[in-house]
């Protein structure tokens, strides 16, 4: 079993950018699906970003030209690097493991979830 530890959020201002990691331990992520999800207060988890076990990329509209996904094989690391970062980008984020190659939009497909980082943006 995937344990999925994030960092990288905090409190930046508008414009600005950071970098979420999700650390893994327990398999490594070099032939898995892994996405990027987050949830604003009383709002559904949405979204964010998935790439497959060949390097293929997806993102939502809303982060689409703004947002990077990307692994480390070596670190067994999964990164989501953030740019031009709005208000309503405030979220908790989370990453995922989808064991099935389930469609990589929906949550119901990811079988094991990191505790979530918090981002916040301030306009």
């Amino acid at each position: 079993q995937v344990q999925l530890v994030e960092s990288g959020g905090g409190l930046v201002q508008a414009g600005g950018s950071l970098r979420l990691s999700c650390a893994a331990s327990g398999r490594t992520l070099d032939r898995r699906l892994m996405g990027w999800f987050r949830q604003a207060p009383g709002k559904e988890r949405e979204f964010v970003g998935a790439i497959g076990w060949i390097g293929m990329k997806y993102y939502a509209d809303s982060v689409k030209g703004r947002s990077t996904i990307s692994k480390d094989n070596a670190l067994n690391t999964l990164y989501l690097q953030m740019n031009s970062l709005k208000p309503e980008d405030t979220a908790v984020y989370y990453c995922a493991e989808n064991v099935r190659n389930g469609y990589y939009r929906d949550s119901k497909n990811y079988d094991y979830w990191g505790q979530g980082t918090q981002v916040t943006v301030s306009s």
